[in-house]
C-alpha cells in the first residue's frame, strides 16, 4: 500500500471543513465523518449505512440482540469493502475516459424492465416495495453499466476458454451430464407444409406441398446420419419452435408421446435418429441423446459443451476480475477508519 502524506492532510481539511458545518449540539454529536480514504476520493459513514441500510435492518431483526454489534460490525467490514472496490473502479473508468452515457443507461434499464415481465410502472413499484428507492437503483444500475464496460475494456480479452478445458471439465463431471431416471433426451428435426396468412407469420418456412416437405426431411436426415451435426442443421433447416434450440425438446416420458412416435423413438439407442413420421401437418424425425438404458457420450458431450463453456468462462472472468482489483488495490491509497 503507497503511503502518501499528503492525501492524509487533505482528508484532515476535509473533517475540518466539515465540522465547521455543525453548531450547538450537533456539534458533540457528529452526524457524519469519514471511514475511508481511497486515493483522492472519501468514503463517508453516511455512505457505508446507507449502502447497508438493508442488511444493518435484517440483522436487527434476526440476530439475538447480544450479537448484534458484532454481526454489525462484520456487515460494515463488508460493505465498506465493496464501496471501495467501487471507488477504485470508478477512478479506473476516470482515468480510462470511459463513462456511462443516458443511451446507455436507456439501454439497459429498458432491458432490466423487459427481463422482468413487468410494465415499466409495476418495475418501478417492484423496486419500491423492496425497500429501494428509483434514485438508488438507477445510481448502482449506472455502476454496474460502468463495470461491465471496463471488464469488456480491460478483461474479458485475456479470458480464453479452449475446447479441452470444456473437455476435461466434462470428463471430471460426466456422470451428472449423463444421468437420466426416466424419459428420453430428444433432439427434434420437423418439416411442415401449407401455406396461409397465419401459417406464414408462425413457420414462414413451411413447404407448399408434402412432397416438398417429405423430400427436404430425407435429405436432412441423411445429412445427420452422415455425421453432420443435428443440432445446427435444425437451426438451419427445420421450421418447428424447437429449431431455436437445435432441436432440443428435453425429456420426454412414453407416456407423453403419440403411438407412432413411441414406436420411433423406444426402440433407439442412444446416439440413434429415428425413422421419419408423418404428422398431420409435416413430416418429424429425432435423435435420441440418453434414456434411462444409457447415454451416447458423443451426444451428451455435444449437448452439454456450451453450457460448460458459459460455466468455465464466469469462472475464469470473476478470477481475473478479483485479480484486476487486487491489482488496483495495490497501487492505491488506501486507509479504513472503520468503525
Amino acid at each position: 500500500m503507497i503511503r502518501q502524506p499528503l492525501r492524509k492532510k487533505s482528508v484532515f481539511i476535509f473533517c475540518f471543513i466539515f465540522s465547521l458545518f455543525l453548531t450547538g449540539n450537533a456539534v458533540a454529536r457528529i452526524i457524519d465523518r469519514v471511514v475511508a480514504v481511497v486515493n483522492d476520493d472519501v468514503i463517508l459513514l453516511s455512505d457505508l449505512q446507507n449502502a447497508g441500510k438493508r442488511y444493518f435492518q435484517k440483522i436487527k431483526e434476526k440476530t439475538p440482540e447480544p450479537s448484534q454489534e458484532q454481526a454489525l460490525q462484520t456487515a460494515g467490514n463488508e460493505i465498506l469493502d465493496n464501496l471501495i472496490d467501487q471507488s477504485l473502479v470508478t477512478q479506473k473508468a476516470k482515468k480510462d475516459k470511459i463513462w456511462v452515457s443516458d443511451e446507455d443507461f436507456q439501454h439497459a434499464y429498458q432491458m432490466m424492465v423487459k427481463q422482468s415481465g413487468l410494465t415499466k410502472d409495476r418495475f418501478v413499484e417492484k423496486i419500491k416495495n423492496s425497500g429501494v428507492t428509483p434514485e438508488e437503483y438507477n445510481k448502482d444500475l449506472r455502476y454496474q453499466i460502468l463495470q461491465e464496460k471496463l471488464i469488456n475494456h480491460d478483461i474479458r480479452s485475456k479470458v480464453i476458454i479452449t475446447d479441452n478445458m470444456v473437455k476435461d471439465y466434462y470428463d471430471q463431471h460426466k456422470q451428472g451430464y449423463n444421468t437420466i431416471k426416466n424419459g428420453y433426451a430428444l433432439l427434434q428435426m420437423g418439416f411442415t407444409w401449407g401455406i396461409s396468412a397465419e401459417s406464414q407469420k408462425s413457420a414462414p418456412n413451411m413447404f407448399a406441398d408434402k412432397v416438398d416437405a417429405r423430400r427436404r426431411a430425407e435429405a436432412v436426415r441423411k445429412m445427420a446420419e452422415e455425421g453432420q451435426d443435428f443440432r445446427e442443421l435444425a437451426k438451419k433447416y427445420s421450421n418447428l419452435p424447437s429449431a431455436a434450440d437445435g432441436g432440443d425438446i428435453g425429456i420426454l416420458q412414453e407416456d407423453d408421446m403419440a403411438a407412432d412416435m413411441q414406436e420411433a423413438i423406444t426402440s433407439l439407442k442412444p446416439g440413434q435418429i429415428s425413422k421419419i413420421i408423418e404428422t398431420p401437418a409435416g413430416f418429424q424425425f429425432f435423435k435420441l441423446l440418453a434414456s434411462k438404458d444409457g447415454v451416447d457420450p458423443k451426444s451428451s458431450y455435444e449437448a452439454a459443451k456450451e453450457g460448460i463453456r458459459k460455466i468455465l468462462y464466469q469462472k475464469q472472468l470473476k478470477k481475473e476480475f478479483d485479480n484486476w482489483v487486487k491489482n488496483l488495490k495495490e497501487q492505491a491509497y488506501i486507509k479504513k477508519m472503520y468503525p
